[in-house]
């Protein structure tokens, strides 16, 4: 049958319905897998055989499938590049049948506020597309629940529903953005990723750039106070942001200081607020501008440091982070020593307690939203299980807790962890961060541990990644 205009018009035909079926690690019990789930979400065809989504819907995934409007085939597809960062995915089809009777719809521009778009996808409860339609009402800086990472986004008071994410939402007949979350405790307000940062992750992928979205690795004050800006030394005309913290590994690591100034980010004046003036018309956070920016490029900062003004330039890596962000497609490090089961303290760990914010113990939430990287402590090992057996008789319930040294040195992070209690010879002696001490012979605890790792059906001792070269 062919399509009505409207269709055409609308771009219905390009959007595809997808069956992904994902395994997600076990963060309890970080050897093993969760049990496969099936979940549906939509995409949008954009050139020859290549459907944008969004990486929420794929992520984890080990088998994908896609289907187009109104026909029962489904289409087996493959991740061609993925952004967990701004929440896309980019998915190929290889038979080239598929692209029969599509004409992809173009990109669109950024919106403006009150434009009326549609979001189009497959929202559970149903076999057809559906359409609705809504107002731009909010354009700036949004934290993505996908990533936890603050980006721009589109607001919309049009619903995206569980299976419309990932769809497209279309202005004027182009995609404007890929639909991805909704305002929690909010009627029918949905949030879209915008066009500007589409375009710059395909073009990481035409590039072969890195997907991720850089992160400055500063912790940052506004000056709206008078004598808080006096204090530093900023003239009251000056405007902008005080650095507090410097993470260890990040794009600000050695350019920037605690105490600086930050006037000006990418040319634009910071205002007190810590906002910006973004592409001319929209107020927002200044980090607004890394959606611009790649892993690699430099960025220009103007700074206020001792009474002095300074030019400097960021080179720009991925988000670094004390307490790490959504991980996906990838395993969790571990580590079973004596029976006791380490990891490193992840958002995905924290995620494990229902409730998390509220519920795990308040060191990890603290170092969550506090904690920062230092040259000396650049990621945090817990101890998150006992595996009991003759050898940690006395130590159960000593566990969700971080480790705060190996005889007497302190972890770095978890690779140096385990490098430190393998070197040991004789005693080794943890101490924990509630004060505990836990203390092996390490001949025993060598000699232990297969017999615990047959026990508990535990494939090895250590991850992958933490075995030696």
């Amino acid at each position: 049958m062919a399509e009505t205009v409207e269709e055409q018009d609308l771009g219905e035909a390009s959007v595809v319905r997808i069956y992904a079926t994902s395994q997600s690690p076990d963060y309890e019990n970080p050897w093993q897998t969760q049990a496969p789930q099936s979940g549906t979400g939509s995409g949008v065809v954009i050139d020859d055989r290549r459907i944008l989504t969004g990486a929420h819907v794929v992520a984890d995934a080990t088998f994908i499938q896609v289907q187009k409007v109104s026909e029962p085939r489904k289409w087996v597809v493959e991740v061609e590049a993925i952004s967990h960062d701004c929440d896309l995915a980019l998915l190929r089809v290889e038979d080239p049948a598929f692209m029969e009777g599509l004409t992809p719809p173009e990109l669109g521009p950024l919106p403006q506020l009150r434009d009326r778009v549609s979001v189009v996808g497959y929202p559970v409860g149903g076999e057809e597309i559906s359409i609705t339609e809504g107002v731009v009402s909010r354009i700036e800086v949004q934290s993505y629940s996908h990533s936890k990472r603050s980006l721009l986004a589109v607001t919309v008071d049009a619903a995206i529903n569980e299976g419309n994410s990932g769809g497209p939402v279309y202005l004027d007949g182009r995609v404007s953005g890929i639909a991805f979350q909704s305002l929690k405790d909010a009627e029918n307000i949905g949030e879209m990723v915008p066009a500007l940062l589409i375009r710059r992750f395909l073009e990481s992928v035409a590039t072969g750039r890195p997907p991720q979205v850089p992160g400055l690795g500063v912790a940052t004050q506004t000056l709206e106070n008078p004598r808080l800006k006096q204090r530093i030394g900023l003239k009251e005309s000056q405007t902008g942001v005080l650095v507090n913290t410097v993470e260890e590994g990040g794009s600000a690591a050695g350019v920037l200081e605690p105490g600086d100034a930050l006037l000006t980010v990418d040319g634009h004046p910071i205002a007190d607020n810590a906002t910006i003036r973004y592409r001319g018309r929209i107020r927002t956070t200044f980090d607004a501008v890394l959606g611009d920016k790649f892993v690699g490029d430099e960025l220009p900062v103007h700074i206020l440091r001792g009474g002095r003004t300074l030019d400097l330039r960021l080179p720009l890596v991925p988000f670094v982070s004390l307490v790490p962000r959504p991980q996906y497609d990838t395993r969790p490090d571990y580590f079973v020593y004596g029976g006791l089961v380490f990891l490193p303290l992840t958002i995905d760990y924290l995620r494990t307690w229902r409730d998390w914010w509220d519920k795990a113990p308040a060191e990890f939430i603290h170092a969550y939203y506090h904690g920062t990287r230092t040259t000396e402590r650049q990621e945090l090992v817990v101890l998150n299980n006992i595996l009991a057996d003759e050898i940690n008789v006395g130590y159960e319930g000593r566990f969700n807790t971080t480790v705060a040294a190996v005889n007497g040195q302190v972890p770095r992070d978890m690779r140096h962890f385990v490098s430190l209690v393998d070197a040991q010879r004789g005693v080794v002696e943890l101490r924990l961060s509630d004060h505990t001490t836990v203390v092996f012979d390490a001949e025993s605890a060598r000699a232990r541990g297969p017999i615990i790792l047959e026990r508990y059906r535990v494939s090895g001792d250590r991850s992958l990644a933490l075995c030696p070269p």
